[in-house]
């Protein structure tokens, strides 16, 4: 990899966007998407760009006739634990120094250790968080599989029936499970009524497409499958295996993979769709097993670098 000559772009520090500067990083962002075959910020961070009152530090950088050529984003919710980054650049402004300058000041930012994600593992991303003292700390795999054939049929567990979910209802059952099904998650575990209720205000969901198991006798949440579908201009549509999760009490009785599949004939047969993905840790080797015996296979990986 040739050395970038330092850029010429000047990066600001900003502690909100304005709307015109939000609709600026989005179109931005879906440019590298396009360009790279992987969005550069996750939903999480494109939901707390889109929110005002989120705690977060904007980095941009703007080349000398004002067109933003790249931005960083810096999660502060929780500094001690790791301050969140993810960082664009604009595919024409590339190898000229303005991510290595982004990177640095998100270093000067920084008032405690550092979490940068590099969303489809780019070289470029590898080497500069090298350069700059990163560790690679973990791994996030996109799974992907066809629908075109019939997704598998698996009953449910004795005494298990499927409905869907319910908002305003559901809500707190569903974060209690989620909080044990995901106990030892460094995000989705933590989800609070505010991170669902978001969720439930977008364009994208339907309460169809959520999945819940539960107890036929008693009612209680055992396990949840929520889907997603992915709609973007000039794309094919793509569904998601958004959240699966079933109560650890209930681990071992098969609800896991009858869920993933119900979920995947709901994508198939009531969205009408031809290919499904999901994300899952590498470090999670049962899930990773279960999602390959349906039939998924890897399609990228996302890589978390860590720094203090």
């Amino acid at each position: 990899m040739s050395i970038a000559e330092p850029t010429t772009d000047r990066v600001v520090r900003l502690d909100r966007l304005d709307p015109a500067e939000v609709a600026e990083t989005l179109a931005l962002t879906r440019l590298a998407g396009d360009a790279d075959g992987a969005d550069p910020l996750d939903e999480h961070t494109l939901l707390r760009l889109r929110d005002p009152g989120a705690a977060a530090v904007h980095l941009t950088a703007r080349a000398a006739d004002g067109a933003l050529t790249g931005y960083a984003h810096l999660d502060t919710t929780d500094p001690t634990a790791g301050i969140g980054v993810e960082l664009v650049v604009h595919p024409a402004h590339r190898r000229r120094g303005t991510g290595r300058a982004l990177a640095r000041e998100v270093l000067t930012a920084a008032t405690g250790p550092l979490r940068a994600w590099a969303h489809g593992d780019h070289p470029s991303a590898a080497a500069l968080a090298v350069d700059l003292g990163f560790q690679r700390a973990r791994v996030l795999w996109q799974l992907r599989r066809p629908l075109t054939a019939a997704p598998p049929e698996v009953p449910l567990p004795d005494g298990v029936v499927l409905r869907a979910f319910r908002p305003g209802e559901d809500d707190e059952a569903w974060l209690a499970l989620n909080a044990r099904a995901f106990s030892s998650h460094p995000e989705q575990g933590r989800w609070t009524e505010a991170d669902l209720r978001v969720r439930l205000a977008e364009p994208w969901f339907d309460p169809a497409g959520f999945l819940l198991a539960m107890a036929e006798s008693t009612g209680r949440l055992l396990g949840f499958h929520w889907t997603k579908v992915h709609e973007r201009p000039g794309s094919a549509r793509i569904g998601e295996v958004y959240v699966l999760g079933v109560d650890p009490s209930a681990h071992g009785g098969g609800l896991g993979k009858a869920l993933t599949a119900a979920g995947l004939r709901h994508l198939r047969y009531e969205r009408g769709l031809d290919r499904v993905m999901l994300y899952v840790d590498e470090s999670n080797t049962g899930a990773v097993a279960l999602y390959e015996r349906l039939g998924f296979a890897r399609w990228c990986g996302h890589v978390n670098y860590a720094l203090g």
